[in-house]
């Protein structure tokens, strides 16, 4: 009855290591990726389309991104979006394409970045904390109710720990290749 829950929850807390690459992904390292700028959300058309939807993204440099629209009417739309979406970039329009130029990252903001990281990770973190508790919290209920045994109990608290810390190393994983690539060069 257990291993039921303890496989319902793994789902879950894949799904938070998934947001966390993510959101890991789109902190700027001061190397040019189209992650940067795929999904900054354009309007166009009447609707809202994500970037890489409209246009084609390429990094001719390490510090450079372009953005080649499939139709030339949206470039402008495309420029508001990229200044809208916060990300300090500053897109040049030359009538046929977007570029923008990645400046180097000072020591500063190198800092501020790996700050970033650490409190995304720490919110991951949280959320795999919170999934624990709560399946705990039901196998514990589990046991008060005679659905499982004490040793059910105690085996069931195993797993769900053993399966917990392999995803908070993947985690830490994480955090050290994305600081790694944060602190370099």
């Amino acid at each position: 009855m257990y291993q039921e829950l303890i496989k319902d929850t793994r789902p879950k807390i894949e799904n938070i290591i998934d947001f966390i690459k993510d959101e890991v992904k789109s902190l700027r390292t001061g190397r040019a990726t189209s992650v940067l700028v795929e999904n900054i959300e354009i309007e166009a058309y009447g609707v809202k389309n994500v970037l890489n939807s409209l246009a084609s993204i390429s990094i001719p440099s390490a510090r450079q991104i372009v953005i080649k629209p499939w139709d030339k009417n949206v470039l402008k739309n495309i420029e508001e979006g990229i200044k809208k979406a916060s990300l300090n970039l500053s897109p040049i329009n030359d009538g046929k394409s977007i570029k923008i130029n990645l400046p180097e990252l000072t020591s500063e903001r190198r800092e501020e970045l790996v700050k970033i990281l650490q409190q995304k990770i720490e919110d991951a973190r949280i959320g795999i904390r919170n999934i624990r508790e709560d399946v705990w919290k039901i196998i514990q209920g589990l046991k008060k109710d005679g659905s499982i045994s004490e040793d059910e109990k105690f085996n069931a608290k195993s797993e769900l720990e053993k399966m917990i810390k392999g995803f908070e190393e993947q985690i830490e994983r994480i955090k050290e290749s994305k600081e790694k690539e944060i602190r370099e060069d």
